[in-house]
């Protein structure tokens, strides 16, 4: 999308504060990505607490080789500004179904693998490495792609409910993970999250935009060149104060959440004794808080002022799970507990989320926004592997609820990225930057 093709009204920077605008829903490739990504979502949900349940119960494995399943997931996001050039020089659709369906295959042998009595947690470490080797194009391609399908002043209401839908399916998923694994076992489980890709995808195709195709260089690119295209992306970021201190906080903020659910979900099978079932209930609050906040995300950003409002979410975010180290064990009203510091965490989550991706996708030009988002990747997902891993070598060494502790403090220093930032005094949104770095020649 060109400047050119931008509303009016959008040349006016309270034009984005304001409501959903209504064609938004009558836009049919819009309800196409969003039921795609909806489906999609719902089955990952099961996956996201079926496969620590394979390690734990099926397997038996212990804290380490549970954060390793993490840590094998989330390694190939350290690829991502590689992935983000590739990005930014093909059409973002066919990258979107494509690897819906690679995720749809692999996913789908680990039942299989049980079937046939060789399911192990090596081969639970290689379906995790492939299946975010391919998450990571499509998150990139998906962060990309929305931009160019809805207008400008239309991101934060699409953002709003694309989170709003994922938070719905993540709040039926994970005690649908719970059901299902109690009825199947957790492998069996894992074949809803193949259909769903299946879904997903079919969805995606039938999506009647065409995208322009990117321009390309005449001739071969050297590493040379290459690396100067990843660079471009590089300078954006940590060019920019602003752009900075989103990465820092958010960087941050993943590497002890990391922490914080590798060692809650060992420490609640295994001290708390909590069912599967229950685990699935006290982490489906998350997603409610995250429906909830996703919902009131363009009012909030109505009734106060762009800086604020991120500064506000930012906080519930980063202090909420310190109500986690209220809990010492069994009893009345521990559960309550658990479920309101997930929750709360969950509001802030989300909302923090909308306004961070839509001030990205707001202020960056086209041409870079694969590397834009392959930069903030790579930050992001490149500290869960190391979440993981610090996660389950705390669990192990000093303890359950000390690592739990560690991971409650260090989320909480996540926020401070954003005290000193300019965002904190914005009272709207930002032009595109300019002079941001080469283009695609």
């Amino acid at each position: 999308m060109t400047d050119s093709a931008v509303d009016r009204r959008d040349d006016h920077p309270a034009a984005v504060a304001q409501g959903p605008p209504a064609g938004l829903w009558r836009s049919g490739d819009f309800v196409k990505l969003w039921s795609g990504q909806t489906i999609s979502v719902l089955g990952s949900a099961v996956t996201g607490l079926a496969l620590p349940v394979v390690a734990i119960q099926v397997l038996h494995a212990r804290p380490f080789e549970v954060g390793l399943v993490t840590a094998a997931w989330s390694a190939p996001f350290l690829l991502s500004l590689f992935f983000g050039v590739w990005v930014d020089r093909h059409r973002r659709l066919p990258i979107l179904i494509g690897t819906n369906l690679g995720r749809a295959v692999i996913i789908g042998m680990v039942p299989l693998a049980a079937l046939l009595g060789v399911l192990g947690m090596p081969y639970l470490y290689v379906v995790a490495f492939l299946m975010g080797l391919l998450t990571v194009p499509f998150d990139l391609a998906y962060l990309s792609y929305l931009p160019s399908l809805v207008e400008r002043r239309q991101l934060v209401a699409a953002n709003s409910r694309l989170v709003t839908s994922a938070t719905l399916a993540d709040i039926g998923g994970r005690p649908l993970a719970g059901l299902l694994i109690e009825l199947l076992s957790a492998p069996f489980a894992l074949v809803v999250d193949a259909v769903s890709y299946l879904c997903s995808a079919a969805s995606l195709a039938a999506i009647d935009q065409r995208e322009p195709t990117p321009s390309r260089p005449a001739r071969r690119r050297t590493p040379r060149q290459g690396l100067s295209d990843i660079r471009a992306g590089l300078k954006l970021v940590f060019g920019d104060r602003n752009l900075r201190a989103l990465a820092g906080q958010a960087g941050t903020f993943n590497l002890f959440q990391t922490v914080i659910i590798t060692v809650f979900q060992y420490y609640a099978l295994t001290t708390l004794g909590l069912s599967p079932f229950w685990l699935a209930i006290v982490l489906s609050t998350m997603a409610v808080g995250a429906f909830t906040g996703s919902l009131f995300a363009a009012r909030l950003r109505q009734r106060l002022d762009f800086g604020p409002a991120l500064l506000a979410a930012a906080a519930l975010g980063c202090g909420a799970p310190g109500l986690l180290l209220l809990v010492t064990g069994g009893g009345g009203g521990y559960l309550a507990v658990l479920a309101l510091a997930f929750f709360t965490h969950g509001v802030g989550l989300a909302v923090t989320n909308i306004l961070a991706v839509t001030f990205r996708q707001s202020v960056t030009p086209h041409h870079l926004q694969g590397r834009m988002h392959a930069s903030y990747r790579l930050l992001i997902y490149g500290s869960v592997p190391v979440g993981a891993l610090l996660g389950g070598a705390l669990g192990g060494e000093v303890g359950l609820r000390a690592a739990l502790a560690i991971g409650v403090v260090g989320l909480a220093g996540a926020f401070l990225w954003l005290i000193r930032a300019p965002i904190r005094l914005l009272r709207e949104l930002p032009r595109p930057l300019t002079g941001a770095g080469p283009g695609d020649g």
